[in-house]
């Protein structure tokens, strides 16, 4: 798997670089987003590792580059930014995961090769995804309900593929926060409700079935009310 590494901080980049070099991966760094973009333009890449605060193009600015031209290489976002707003404008650029600073190699590790087997399986699974009158392509990338484009961020997407592959079951915050996220431990944040509360205006508000549950004290179901 080949790897573009994004860090302006020589010693940092070139641990990181040693440590996946070790574990099997092809890594390229790039210390800022200039060269980034024009990497990931003009060659292919599995994964797309960048950091956030950056002289220049900062990472932010370089992933919703690259989203105009490349939706489907995986970005994991690295930086000191922890706040449920930082984390959440990371999102909401195209990043697919967010790893707050300083962390453990091996979370890193964990991260990277989720990202890489949720990349893989998604070409492998029934492509569209549906309940009522909303409807998920996974190839296409769109979603469409009752005959209306429903525009949404990479992690919006990505929460209600979650939720459509289980629908009727009640889905609670840690089980959103891990699978969709990959965190497994309680962040102190409110960023599942965020996301939720994101995706209801997107897909629910315009309508008058309602798609997106709560389930008080347990957590949410997405289904057709009866």
């Amino acid at each position: 798997m080949k790897i573009l590494l994004v860090e302006d901080e020589p010693k940092t980049a070139e641990y990181i670089k040693i440590g996946l070099t070790e574990n099997g991966f092809d890594v390229e760094l790039a210390a800022n987003g200039q060269k980034a973009l024009q990497e990931v333009i003009s060659k292919p890449y599995d994964l797309l590792i960048t950091d956030i605060i950056m002289p220049g193009m900062d990472g932010r600015e370089l992933v919703k580059e690259v989203r105009k031209t490349n939706q489907e290489i995986p970005v994991l976002m690295l930086t000191a930014l922890g706040t449920t707003e930082e984390i959440v404008v990371g999102f909401e650029t195209g990043a697919d995961d967010y790893l707050v600073k300083p962390f453990e190699f091996k979370e890193l590790l964990v991260r990277i090769k989720s990202l890489l087997k949720r990349s893989s399986r998604f070409q492998q699974e029934d492509s569209v995804l549906s309940i009522a009158d909303l409807t998920l392509n996974l190839d296409a990338k769109t979603v469409v309900r009752g005959g209306k484009k429903i525009d949404l961020t990479a992690k919006e997407f990505g929460l209600l593929e979650y939720l459509l592959r289980n629908k009727g079951k009640t889905i609670s915050r840690a089980e959103l926060a891990k699978n969709v996220w990959k965190i497994d431990f309680d962040t102190g944040t409110n960023m599942v409700e965020v996301y939720v509360n994101y995706l209801r205006k997107k897909v629910d508000k315009d309508f008058t079935q309602k798609l997106i549950h709560t389930q008080f004290g347990m957590g949410y179901v997405l289904r057709e009310e009866a």
